[in-house]
């Protein structure tokens, strides 16, 4: 089977019945994603419940994690959490992305001037992960870390996302979701036909109220020439940015978004 065959199984949701699925490194990633970032440490019975996998198997998984550094385990606990030797698997990605060198300054001076937050994002399964960041600094309650993960369906930044997508890669999406995780497939539809439409008569997307419900933002895509797919927000409390002023940051962050296209590999 070609490698085109193989990544057509995987958008699907069909690789796992495949022979060259190989089902232990599969659940050896499925252990270290089920860490949160407020967990301080989890057992073998915690990660067994999290992930559904009987408890002989988590003991074995959880031995060879720790043998090859990526979990940390407290002696006295018993407890598991990852270790930093886990970034450097991530490391090479971001170093990849340097698209992120030249948005930086820019999220930064939109950030300033709006007295907002700028998150660049890509999809992971079914959220944005954030792989840069930039806030005013009046804005320090929100949490805005690269790695954190936003909803794909309520936010800004998912919906940017899902306004860029072919109707090809729209449904492949909605059947990769409904394989995996049939209750989410309402929301993310109904914010992707929410998304698109706004998307084609302003520009930009908007989530107000609906991730937070005291938080406005708006969202904005850009499309690399490999065909992958990237997305900004900005936005901030509704005590700091209203309503009213989202048209705004919208033009604002469209243009920004447009000003980096001109200078990367991107789909035009």
């Amino acid at each position: 089977m070609g490698i085109r065959k193989n990544m057509d199984l995987v958008a699907t949701g069909k690789a796992e019945g495949n022979r060259q699925f190989v089902r232990s490194l599969a659940r050896g990633l499925e252990v270290l994603k089920v860490f949160d970032a407020d967990d301080r440490g989890l057992s073998n019975a915690e990660i067994a419940n999290r992930t559904g996998f009987p408890k002989p198997t988590v003991s074995r998984l959880t031995f060879t994690l720790l043998a090859l550094g990526y979990l940390h385990l407290d002696e006295l606990t018993g407890r598991y959490s990852l270790h930093p030797h886990i970034l450097s698997l991530g490391y090479p990605v971001l170093r990849q992305l340097s698209i992120r060198e030249v948005a930086r300054p820019m999220m930064q001076q939109l950030a300033d001037s709006c007295r907002g937050a700028l998150s660049l994002g890509v999809r992971d399964g079914l959220t944005m992960i954030v792989i840069e960041r930039a806030r005013h600094g009046s804005l320090t309650t929100v949490p805005l870390d690269i790695g954190v993960d936003r909803d794909l369906a309520k936010t800004a930044l998912g919906r940017a996302y899902l306004a860029a997508l072919s109707p090809s890669r729209q449904e492949a999406l909605l059947t990769e979701i409904g394989a995996v995780a049939p209750e989410m497939v309402a929301d993310i539809e109904a914010g992707m036909e929410s998304a698109v439409a706004h998307f084609r008569e302003h520009g930009y997307t908007v989530s107000a109220g609906d991730w937070m419900t005291d938080y406005h933002a708006v969202g904005v895509p850009l499309q690399l020439a490999n065909g992958s797919i990237l997305a900004f927000n900005c936005g901030g409390l509704a005590s700091q940015i209203s309503l009213d002023q989202l048209p705004e940051i919208g033009r604002q962050l469209a243009k920004m978004v447009a000003d980096l296209a001109q200078t990367q590999d991107v789909a035009r």
